[in-house]
């Protein structure tokens, strides 16, 4: 992925064209002000997306819209899995160790929580748990 540049997608893409802000302004049929106020929202990020479309569409390119993941899908999904069953554990151990019945083996402490990952992988409620 390109980083945003420091003036942000519209001012560089109007910049690389040799496009002024009066230009584009006449192309999108508002004024030069507008522009700028659209250029300054995008840097700050809170330019609409429909805005940003029609800018795009002013100066011939296409506006793209994407989630890229900071990992693949399934890490992310484990990740959480992993999250919500060792609260989930870590309150039953609380529980159990109340009630002298500590699990003291690591081996089964490790079993149980896979188990707990293996089941909240495909479980609905899998983001209700935790933040």
């Amino acid at each position: 992925m390109t980083a945003r540049p420091a003036g942000g997608w519209v001012r560089a893409i109007r910049s690389a064209l040799g496009m002024s802000t009066t230009d584009l302004a006449r192309r999108l049929g508002v004024t030069p002000v507008a522009v700028r106020k659209l250029e300054a929202s995008e840097r700050a990020g809170t330019a609409r997306l429909d805005t940003l479309a029609r800018a795009a569409d002013a100066m011939g390119c296409d506006l793209v819209y994407a989630f890229v993941p900071r990992a693949s899908l399934e890490e992310i999904v484990r990740d959480q899995a992993e999250k919500v069953a060792a609260e989930q554990l870590r309150r039953v151990e609380t529980t159990m160790a109340l009630e002298d019945q500590r699990v003291e083996d690591a081996r089964e402490r490790d079993r149980l929580r896979a188990e707990r990952v293996r089941a909240l992988t495909t479980s609905p409620h899998l983001w209700r748990e935790l933040a």
